[in-house]
Formats: C-alpha cells, sequence, structure tokens
C-alpha cells in the first residue's frame, strides 16, 4: 500500500506562485502515473495535472500557469503554481493508483 504526503499549502495573494510536493513511500515505477487534484467547497474533485512516464497532462484551466514534475528516483511529484487566481483555491491531492493523500489547502486571496 502506497502512502502519500503533501505539503506546500498555503495563503497566496492573486497573481503569486506555489510549490506542492508528494512523497510516496516506497518504489513507483515510471509509467504509473502519478497526479494532482482538488476539489474547491461544494465541487467535485478534478483532475489539475498528470505526468508519467515524462509526458503530462494538465486541466484547461491550469494550462500555462501550472507544471507538474516527477523525480523518479526519490518517487515524489511536485506541482508548481504561478499566476494563482482565486478560482485556484482548493484542497489538492496527490494521487497515485487508488490512493490519495490527506490533502494540501491552497487559498488564493487579497
Amino acid at each position: 500500500q502506497v502512502q502519500l504526503v503533501e505539503s506546500g499549502g498555503g495563503l497566496v495573494q492573486p497573481g503569486g506562485s506555489l510549490r506542492l510536493s508528494c512523497a510516496a513511500s516506497g518504489r513507483i515505477l515510471s509509467f504509473v502515473p502519478m497526479a494532482w487534484y482538488r476539489q474547491a467547497p461544494g465541487k467535485q474533485r478534478e483532475l489539475v495535472a498528470s505526468i508519467t512516464s515524462g509526458s503530462t497532462t494538465y486541466a484547461d484551466s491550469v494550462k500555462g500557469r501550472f507544471t507538474i514534475s516527477r523525480d523518479y528516483d526519490k518517487n515524489t511529484v511536485s506541482l508548481e503554481m504561478n499566476t494563482l487566481k482565486p478560482e485556484d483555491t482548493a484542497v489538492y491531492y496527490c494521487h497515485v493508483f487508488s490512493e490519495w493523500g490527506q490533502g494540501t489547502q491552497v487559498i488564493v486571496s487579497s
């Protein structure tokens, strides 16, 4: 069973940046997708970005602003978030296989 631990959330002003990180216990092979999801209050959880074997996918709402990256040796996945908007406010979750992290809160507000 994989355990996921996220870090890096917080409060940031519109236009600011944050970097989220997720550390997975155990080895995650490169062809296994690692992803970030988010869930805003009153909304369904949605895919933000995923990465597998170097190939990335992004939600249209974050393309050009967010970058997902992965360290295959350290079994970590990160999400660099730039030009943040209030609508990016959500709890962000790391996802691998059927496992979820505990979530990290991101609040974008002035």
